[in-house]
């Protein structure tokens, strides 16, 4: 049964809710949102917009491993 505030449907695809495998992953913002992304895109929404918001979350993660890697 689908609960639009704990389980959503679009956050149930398969048999591991996405947010399982972010925590299970200890996966920082950034990444969990593109996995979070990637892994719902076009099950809810536009799919093209969900990748280039996971795409926007991948980008600010390597700007952020690029300046750590400058200092």
């Amino acid at each position: 049964m689908s609960n639009a505030v704990e389980h959503p449907d679009h956050y149930n695809w398969g048999c591991i809710e996405v947010i399982d495998a972010i925590e299970s992953w200890e996966l920082n913002f950034s990444r969990g949102n593109a996995v979070k992304y990637i892994a719902r895109a076009g099950h809810k929404n536009d799919e093209l917009e969900d990748l280039k918001k996971a795409a926007w979350y991948i980008n600010r993660e390597i700007e952020r491993l690029e300046k750590l890697r400058a200092q």
